[in-house]
């Protein structure tokens, strides 16, 4: 018996036939762009290799300079909270588009003009409008008539602040403070400088939302809860 399989009728009608094809051919728009590329590359050394890393270190400084910003910590004055040496990346898109800073936000700003030539780190601890006091007889800062319990994340053994102070901000700016209140020079320590120790928004480079080295201390930063129950400035008793 011959057992050798047979080609049907429906066999052969599906085999394409010598003239058809089984791809398309690149049309213009594709030879175009790969005809771009490689004359590209014959003018970089290195080549294709050069040329990728080139594109990868300018997605690189487009995303630093409009999206994220890296700000390695250079002082104690935020501990524990941040630590010397750590590295945050700074969202730059976080008081855009109509959004500002918040009561608790940990933010840098350029502090030329205002509190010396470079950009510096704090916590936002009074916005436009608000009536900042130091302290109550508990010890404790006041904004808006209201306590605020700053335990959480105030350095272990130091007092919310050793300086008196009664402020209200004005609009369009922030009151900042370090978290290591006796290390850190802030909106207390110029309140008689120009701008009154107060940092525009304007000069508000982002808002620090992430630890990302070292490894074992990588984490997100939130806003605390310590700021929730202060009323808006202007409220019945913010200014009592």
């Amino acid at each position: 018996m011959d057992t050798e399989a047979q080609p049907t009728e429906r066999d052969r009608s599906s085999r394409p036939s010598g003239s058809e094809t089984t791809s398309e051919p690149a049309g213009p728009e594709d030879r175009s762009r790969f005809a771009l590329v490689s004359r590209l590359s014959a003018h970089v050394p290195g080549g294709r290799i050069t040329l990728t890393l080139l594109v990868c270190l300018l997605f690189l400084l487009l995303l630093s300079t409009f999206v994220v910003r890296p700000f390695q910590i250079p002082s104690g004055s935020m501990e524990q909270t941040l630590r010397i040496g750590d590295r945050v990346l700074v969202n730059r898109l976080a008081y855009r588009f109509g959004a500002a800073p918040q009561r608790g936000d940990i933010v840098v700003f350029d502090g030329t003009g205002y509190f010396g030539h470079a950009d510096y780190i704090k916590r936002v601890v009074g916005v436009g409008g608000d009536h900042v006091v130091c302290c109550d007889r508990e010890g404790r800062i006041q904004v808006n008539g209201r306590p605020v319990d700053e335990s959480g994340f105030l350095y272990p053994g130091d007092s919310p602040s050793a300086v008196p102070f009664d402020v209200v901000v004005p609009r369009g700016t922030v009151f900042v403070l370090g978290d290591h209140r006796s290390d850190s020079s802030d909106s207390r320590d110029h309140l008689g400088s120009p701008g009154g120790g107060m940092i525009p928004v304007g000069e508000v480079i982002g808002r620090a939302d992430w630890i990302t080295w070292p490894f074992g201390r990588a984490t997100g930063l939130h806003r605390p809860d310590a700021y929730a129950r202060v009323p808006t400035a202007g409220k019945a008793g913010a200014h009592g």
